[in-house]
């Protein structure tokens, strides 16, 4: 990353965290410049209904933000996101920096040509495209959360709301990396050629 760290989010099960009246994606920025959370829920909505906190889809708030031409076209939108499956009870957030255990998975917020290098580490192991499934909507906790424990890595777009109030640059997209891709993404890395190479 050229600015900040990479997000460790591991989750936890036997411990008590603080409701945030942050958003999820502004909580994942503020770790990204060094802060430690442990939280039990967080401000928004649609990130309620994608981290397994409500079982309310966000349909109504979806269709009125004018994004989607119909009250369906809203609810299918949301019903397409990636939602989590795992049982948790808290989630600790924190810089890769301050980590010193075992975590669940990472984000980073990278330029395009250093993302497309993470999908290449990946590509040399197995030769096949990335499964990469977005829309523009609840990028940090659908496709960066939800969508890299399913798949293994994921990579977003950004979407209106991670880039309006957590305020990562326009250059930058988020990439989530499951832990257990770590190791084989960094070991690809110092093989496959360099971009310019």
């Amino acid at each position: 990353m050229d600015k900040g760290s990479p997000v460790c989010i591991t989750f936890q099960n036997n411990t008590t965290g603080e409701v945030s009246e942050k958003l999820f994606c502004e909580i994942i920025t503020d770790a990204r410049n060094g802060k430690q959370f442990l939280i039990a829920a967080q401000r928004c909505r649609v990130g309620k209904f994608i981290l397994g906190k409500s079982s309310e889809p966000p349909a109504e708030y979806y269709f009125n933000s004018g994004r989607y031409a119909s009250y369906d076209i809203a609810k299918n939108a949301v019903l397409s996101l990636c939602r989590l499956e795992k049982k948790y009870g808290t989630l600790k957030i924190e810089p890769l920096s301050k980590n010193n255990t075992k975590f669940d998975l990472c984000i980073l917020y990278l330029k395009p040509e250093k993302a497309m290098r993470i999908i290449q580490a990946m590509a040399y192991y197995n030769g096949t495209p990335a499964d990469i499934q977005t829309i523009g909507a609840a990028s940090v906790c659908s496709d960066c959360v939800a969508g890299t424990l399913n798949k293994g890595i994921a990579l977003s777009f950004g979407c209106k709301g991670s880039r309006k109030h957590s305020k990562y640059s326009s250059e930058e997209v988020p990439i989530g990396i499951r832990y257990d891709m770590l190791e084989k993404v960094e070991k690809a890395l110092g093989i496959i050629p360099d971009t310019f190479d």
